[in-house]
């Protein structure tokens, strides 16, 4: 994958991600010049099937200042561009209850830029502690073992 423009920190605490989707975004000029300016945010990002068509909800690209007249809607809603076959196999996996689309990343990839659709079940409180205890041992076991290589 190319560069990361753009992460959603937030989704792989919050979700499990089971697989993830790789699709095109419809933008506007103005638009990508915000994002190429680093003015996007996609912390609460997610998409939805509706029509046989994915979209892209509350994904926050900030107006381009010298775009003034032809500027954008910030939180516009923006068609994600998938195969067929993709999107009945994202509506299959989203149909279960529990299961959502997010937004993971946004990165470019040859001259187009591309957005990493996770499609995760949400985690509650226990499974996010249980995740921060195997952080932090593991963290502590990679320190134990750099101490002893110094050694």
């Amino acid at each position: 994958m190319g560069d990361d423009l753009i992460t959603n920190r937030k989704a792989h605490r919050d979700y499990e991600i089971l697989e993830t989707y790789e699709a095109g975004i419809v933008l506007r000029g103005s638009e990508v010049k915000s994002l190429r300016a680093g003015q996007g945010n996609l912390t609460d990002a997610f998409a939805r099937i509706e029509n046989n068509e994915v979209w892209l909800y509350q994904f926050d690209i900030q107006p381009y200042k010298q775009a003034n007249l032809f500027n954008h809607e910030p939180k516009a809603v923006r068609r994600l561009l998938l195969h067929r076959q993709e999107i009945r196999k994202l509506f299959g996996l989203v149909a279960v209850k529990g299961r959502t689309l997010v937004a993971l990343k946004m990165y470019w990839k040859s001259r187009r830029l591309k957005v990493l659709l996770g499609v995760g079940i949400g985690k509650n409180v226990r499974d996010k502690r249980q995740d921060l205890k195997k952080a932090v041992a593991k963290r502590e076991m990679d320190q134990a073992l750099k101490e002893s290589r110094r050694k």
